[in-house]
């Protein structure tokens, strides 16, 4: 220990010392006893080497001897009594020398304590167990105001509502098969998401959430107030695999997922996950900032997920996907992203029964939005409208492209432009199926110019967003498009205006307002305003 640095030497001098008093044989053997437990206590504390501490006694053993006018042990003959002279020792010093080794054994044990805490992760600030420190815990919740205000010249009872005809079983089963397209609404809605990440081991981590929701509607969380104080119901939101190696250069996921791409709300609701497994591949690393990372990552990224499981053919729904694309730094200041992709549906096209048969009756979409074309695979002796399905094909071909300036300290200026367009829409094969023209609809962009901060952190953090949107009806499958523009779904077009403020840290105050009208078949325009209370933890 530490404190034995202090006291060698005087320690040493005292075995060494000559013997001047006479004090009895016991009190010297005591004495000789007490300096050789002494030396041997500092050999083990690594003040003296062993070489060392037999010299030592060696030296005092011969001045003994000299001092008592005999000879060390195994010498010669009788001599006259040795002469044992003990050292005095001034109390002063004996004070000296306590202090000494208290000092020195509380600041060796308070030492080697924290050491052993921070070994054993017990006992000081941050010393917890090993499953506690792998697992993040993260939230957020949303309070919403939403109105929906409609066009005077919508027609009313002109739009089928899809979803709730497939649902009920036919049109005439149906109590109101029309959206509403007249009435204003205005409700109160609520967004809770708690999610959990575990590390695993080095690289790997899993990740689960719950969310508010419906179990039928996969774009949306929100849970609308308002019925009769009944509780709400929690989903299981992701759940997966996520693993991450090579530097960050290749990362995979399997479960429900989060989606991996690049891209804007014009193909893919915000709030959509997805079921299957996906990678990504950076070559050069992972994108940084110029001049102290990779200031050109281009990425790969693959995914292979199911949209349906049908039992009784082999027939399931599928979406196999691609995107490639590059994030290059361009200065400190000027970041550019870029991504092309193709998203290719399997067999979610509908697919017309044959008489009186309801063998493909799982063609029909599990859900549907509003927009895409769609037509009656029942095919029953009375005509029944039964159910229905997508009448077009879905290959979607989608670029994306969005530049960051960043020359305003904190805030940046943002501006994205996304272009979508289904390959799978043949118009002619659709005449040729159901005997139904469907317009040439496959097209769809979307420009986005954004002021402010990123994302909203502290006080007094803004930003304000200006978006043009026409996304036209088999532009998409509108199942998984944007569920707030049009009131979800596609065939729209119309003005998207936001903007955010924070309150607090974390805690911030977001109004949108989104204009749209659909763009083929009866007038119908809506109006949405949002005003969001949010909170992240």
């Amino acid at each position: 220990m530490r404190m034995f640095k202090t006291l060698p030497l005087a320690l040493i001098l005292l075995i060494a010392a000559p013997v001047a008093h006479a004090a009895g044989d016991a009190e010297v053997t005591e004495l000789r006893d007490t300096m050789h437990n002494l030396i041997e206590l500092l050999v083990q504390e690594g003040v003296l080497t062993r070489a060392r501490a037999d010299a030592l006694i060696r030296r005092a053993q011969r001045r003994a001897a000299a001092a008592g006018g005999g000879t060390p042990a195994g010498g010669g003959g009788p001599g006259p009594a040795p002469v044992v002279r003990v050292p005095y020792v001034p109390e002063i010093v004996k004070d000296q020398i306590r202090k000494e080794v208290r000092s020195g054994l509380r600041k060796e044990v308070v030492h080697d304590v924290l050491v052993k805490a921070r070994s054993e992760r017990w006992g000081v600030p941050g010393a917890l167990p090993d499953w506690i420190r792998r697992i993040r815990l993260y939230g957020d919740i949303r309070l919403r105001e939403e109105s929906d205000f409609f066009a005077a010249d919508n027609a009313p009872n002109a739009i089928l509502d899809f979803q709730k005809v497939n649902q009920s079983g036919g049109l005439s089963r149906t109590n109101q098969p029309f959206l509403n397209t007249t009435e204003d609404r205005q409700r109160l809605r609520l967004r809770l998401r708690l999610g959990l990440n575990a590390l695993i081991t080095d690289g790997l981590e899993a990740g689960v959430r719950i969310a508010t929701g419906s179990f039928n509607n996969p774009v949306s969380t929100n849970q609308t107030l308002g019925n009769f104080n009944q509780p709400f119901r929690l989903v299981l939101d992701r759940a997966y695999l996520h693993y991450r190696g090579w530097g960050g250069r290749v990362q995979a996921w399997g479960g429900r997922l989060p989606d991996p791409w690049f891209h804007t709300d014009l193909v893919w609701d915000p709030d959509l996950n997805f079921d299957g497994v996906a990678a990504t591949v950076r070559p050069l690393g992972p994108p940084g900032r110029a001049g102290t990372g990779v200031a050109f990552s281009p990425f790969l990224t693959l995914g292979g997920f199911s949209i349906q499981e049908v039992e009784l053919s082999a027939h399931d729904k599928w979406l196999l996907a691609a995107q490639g694309g590059f994030d290059w730094a361009l200065s400190d200041r000027l970041r550019l992203r870029f991504g092309a992709a193709y998203y290719d549906y399997e067999n979610v096209q509908g697919v017309r029964n044959t008489l009186d048969s309801r063998l493909t009756d799982f063609t029909a979409p599990a859900f549907i939005q509003n927009g895409n074309s769609m037509c009656e695979i029942s095919n029953d002796s009375t005509q029944s409208f039964r159910l229905f399905g997508l009448c077009a094909d879905f290959k979607e071909a989608n670029a994306t492209a969005s530049i960051d300036y960043a020359g305003f300290g904190p805030n940046h200026v943002t501006v994205t432009a996304d272009y979508v367009r289904n390959l799978g829409l043949n118009r002619d094969a659709i005449q040729r199926e159901f005997g139904q023209l469907v317009p040439k609809s496959d097209e769809g962009y979307q420009l986005i110019v954004a002021v402010g901060r990123p994302r909203i952190h502290r006080r007094h953090d803004w930003r304000l967003s200006a978006a043009y949107k026409r996304l036209e009806a088999n532009a998409v499958l509108s199942s998984f498009t944007d569920s707030d523009f049009h009131l979800g779904g596609t065939n729209a077009v119309g003005w998207i205006l936001r903007g955010s403020y924070g309150l607090a840290t974390n805690t911030w105050l977001a109004v949108s307002w989104l204009s749209s009208r659909q763009i083929d078949g009866p007038p119908y325009g809506v109006d949405v305003l949002q005003v969001d209370l949010n909170a992240r933890f």
